[in-house]
């Protein structure tokens, strides 16, 4: 039977694996108005993130 020439690393380990771990994009809640938002982007319900106003938000009529 055929043997590895090199013991594989834990790291080489790891990244092979880390596929089988990933659940996809986790759902953050906004600060401000704890609507679902995507993470490390601004709220599209009221335009805030990090606790700062950074877009306008045309009010729905």
């Amino acid at each position: 039977m055929a043997q590895p020439k090199r013991k594989t690393s834990k790291m080489k380990k790891r990244q092979r694996k880390a596929s089988n771990r990933y659940a996809g994009i986790q759902v953050a809640v906004c600060t401000n108005c704890e609507a679902p938002s995507l993470p490390h982007r601004a709220c599209a319900e009221c335009g805030h993130y990090g606790g700062k106003a950074v877009l306008e938000v045309a009010a729905a009529e």
